[in-house]
């Protein structure tokens, strides 16, 4: 990666007292494409220095966009690829909550002050898109409509009992927001079907165990709520193809509360309403893997990321 070495040290080559989370000794971060039609996986990038996550296909099928110890990467879909940094100016500090237009113009970012951010996908000085008087605590980017007015997010509201997490709408001109959900259950991963007519998002208002969390849907206005799973494994991130036709998400074992990082998690694929689900990738991973959207245009393959261990 296109890194400048001077931050790093002898040992690992991870950069010195990062906050950024680190890799385990002998794992390593590998940046995966998975084909439907052979259901095989092939690796396009990994390091044994960094954790990278949560990768974006770009519309044109040429890039995928990661992050990176608070930076953006783009690098071409082939192991031959060199990742580069995409400049976002004063924002140095996004997270794994990233999109892309659909346009191919702009990449989204969420940065840990809690805003979310705009920049032209080829790099270019961020303009935050969120407002400081929407009465949020916290912002969490998942999806973009497609016709690239609105984004949806995780808005975190601080009450005396702790953080709320529910569905907001964002217009990306005027940074007018509209809350979507109102629920004391955690809600995450919301991001538009390809034809603009649902959100997808995962949430625990369906169970009454703490981090049982299930797929849903609902209409964009908030409206028509559908839960499209029920099994007993904990199931994160829906992302619909681009041609509406499947969707994959991230499946941890049952038990687990959240999306932690380094556990045994599955990727499964099933029809937008969440029936005939199949394990297309069983890995170890689980935060960083499949946080965003990362289907090929093509809606044939689509993007991940896993940490495999040496000795696993």
């Amino acid at each position: 990666m296109d890194r400048d070495s001077s931050t790093r040290d002898d040992r690992s080559g991870r950069a010195a007292e990062s906050p950024w989370r680190q890799l385990l000794p002998g794992q390593r971060s590998r940046l995966m494409v998975f084909d439907l039609a052979t259901r095989s996986s092939t690796c396009v990038f990994e390091t044994e220095d960094f954790i990278i996550e949560a990768p974006n296909w770009t519309p044109d099928g040429e890039g995928l966009v990661f992050n990176c110890d608070g930076l953006l990467y783009r690098t071409a879909p082939r192991a031959d690829s060199q990742p580069r940094v995409v400049f976002t100016g004063a924002v140095s500090d996004s997270n794994n909550d990233h999109v892309v237009s659909a346009d191919g113009r702009f990449l989204y970012l969420s940065s840990q002050d809690g805003h979310l951010y705009r920049v032209p996908l080829g790099g270019g000085e961020a303009q935050r898109v969120t407002r400081p008087d929407d009465g949020l605590d916290a912002r969490y980017l998942h999806g973009i409509s497609p016709d690239g007015s609105t984004l949806v997010h995780i808005g975190g509201r601080r009450r005396p009992d702790g953080m709320r997490f529910n569905i907001y709408a964002v217009g990306v001109e005027d940074g007018t927001t509209r809350q979507l959900t109102d629920s004391d259950s955690p809600h995450d991963g919301v991001e538009y079907s390809p034809d603009g007519q649902w959100l997808y998002f995962n949430s625990e208002r369906g169970s009454e165990l703490p981090g049982h969390s299930q797929l849903f849907r609902m209409r964009t206005d908030g409206s028509g709520l559908e839960q499209l799973t029920t099994d007993e494994r904990v199931n994160w991130f829906p992302h619909p193809a681009p041609d509406g036709a499947s969707l994959v998400y991230l499946s941890y074992p049952p038990g687990v509360q959240g999306h932690p990082p380094n556990e045994p998690v599955l990727l499964r694929v099933a029809d937008p309403e969440g029936r005939d689900a199949w394990d297309a990738v069983a890995l170890f991973g689980g935060q960083g893997t499949l946080n965003v959207n990362s289907w090929a245009p093509d809606s044939r393959r689509f993007a991940y990321v896993d940490y495999p261990l040496e000795d696993a």
